[in-house]
């Protein structure tokens, strides 16, 4: 026997189908909404947790206390650096020649020694020479640790960076601007000027 064919639906009868069944589904939303039976969405809605607020504002304050001790501990140890470094300024304004001090603490003893000496009646003149030579020397070896150089430029063009000219002179076999004299001694602190050689220049 031959199949029975169905019939085909029209498609104004399509549409009546689907607002048919949206219709359906407001009602039932409507009714479930006067009963109080909640709706698959409300359903969804509640399966959600609800956030636990008393627990994020405990773990924020916690975080901020824990920022606020971060902080105070940074004050603290900026404050003790600002001391410290405050206290080791002033230990070195104080203490800051204690090494040079102890340097020349023996070239004072031998001029004391060289004093006493030549109160002697009897003083050999050469060995009070020898004993100033000595202390300068002294001097000579201790300063120098601190890096004072001597300027004596006897013999070498005048510099006038590191000498200064007190007269010129006509002197026969020296060329002009040669040092042909030192009046006084120069010196270098760590080859920084300390002092200028005073000389006399051939014209």
């Amino acid at each position: 026997m031959a199949k029975a064919k169905r019939p085909v639906k029209t498609e104004n009868e399509r549409r009546t189908v689907t607002v048919e069944a949206a219709a359906d589904a407001d009602a039932e939303e409507a009714a479930a909404e006067l009963t109080g039976e909640p709706t698959p969405g409300d359903a969804d809605a509640q399966a959600l947790p609800a956030p636990d607020l008393d627990a994020e504002l405990k773990e924020a304050r916690e975080e901020a206390a824990a920022h606020l001790d971060d902080l105070l501990r940074a004050r603290a140890e900026m404050e003790n650096l600002r001391k410290r470094s405050e206290r080791e300024v002033e230990n070195a304004h104080k203490y800051g020649l204690e090494r040079l001090m102890s340097e020349l603490l023996p070239i004072k003893d031998s001029i004391e020694l060289g004093l006493n000496a030549a109160d002697d009646a009897e003083v050999d003149a050469e060995k009070l020479r020898e004993g100033l030579e000595l202390t300068l020397k002294l001097f000579n070896t201790a300063t120098g640790k601190f890096g004072l150089e001597e300027v004596n430029p006897e013999g070498q063009s005048f510099d006038p960076e590191y000498h200064q000219a007190m007269s010129t002179q006509e002197v026969a076999g020296k060329e002009p601007g040669t040092v042909i004299t030192v009046v006084q001694k120069g010196y270098l602190l760590n080859d920084r000027l300390l002092r200028p050689a005073m000389v006399i220049v051939a014209a």
